[in-house]
């Protein structure tokens, strides 16, 4: 394959994935407790689930797996690309607004062990403050890009049990590493569907006006 003779403009559509350092620096910002009250939803369900920390793994590969999705969206339909970025950076901001109004906490565990899943656990931990969890980043993209696949054009099988099988899997795994309760998974769930309606309704009335404008110019 000749570089040279690619035709890179248009991959330019991927530099809007840049977008994602700039919302991960504002998380960052959100992410502690100063001058706020610090709130749980836990409840006796979250008590039952075991701390497994063989999650750690499936919750480690979670950006990295959005952002292989959102290539292959961008592959197979640039239409599926743009809905995706765009329910990402809404609903991101949105959850950054709830987390400056309404900070909600994880207790951890301790983390017990020398094993590579320990380390992880640990890196986990250290890397991230127990707050800004509901609604859950994690579970919002990953319900993201499951909830894309079933709806679109170019669905399969494969596409569809790889998908839905990965994206399911990290969002269990946030609820077992003790990231995030269940109502931070329902939360992040919401906040998808409120975001996808929107756009849907947008592009709707959007079209229907481009309608119209071309039955007056066709009069």
């Amino acid at each position: 394959m000749n570089l040279k003779s690619m035709n890179w403009r248009k991959y330019s559509p991927l530099l809007l994935m840049l977008m994602f350092p700039v919302l991960g620096w504002m998380y960052a910002l959100t992410n502690n407790i100063e001058n706020q009250e610090v709130y749980s939803l836990a409840m006796a369900a979250d008590e039952a689930i075991p701390y497994l920390k063989w999650f750690a793994l499936p919750y480690s590969v979670w950006i990295f797996y959005i952002y292989v999705c959102l290539f292959y969206f961008f592959k197979k339909d640039i239409s599926v690309y743009y809905r995706n970025l765009m329910t990402y950076a809404i609903s991101a901001l949105l959850c950054y607004l709830i987390y400056s109004v309404f900070q909600t906490t994880v207790a951890r565990p301790p983390v017990i062990g020398d094993d590579p899943f320990s380390w992880l656990m640990r890196y986990i931990y250290n890397r991230d403050q127990p707050y800004n969890c509901f609604p859950s980043i994690h579970c919002f993209s990953s319900y993201m890009v499951m909830r894309a696949i079933w709806t679109s054009s170019f669905r399969n099988k494969w596409n569809l049990t790889l998908i839905t099988g990965m994206s399911s899997l990290i969002i269990m795994s946030t609820l077992f590493v003790k990231q995030h309760v269940i109502m931070d998974v329902l939360g992040a769930i919401f906040v998808v569907e409120v975001v996808t309606a929107a756009i849907i309704l947008v592009e709707r009335r959007a079209k229907l006006a481009r309608e119209r404008q071309k039955g007056t110019f066709g009069a």
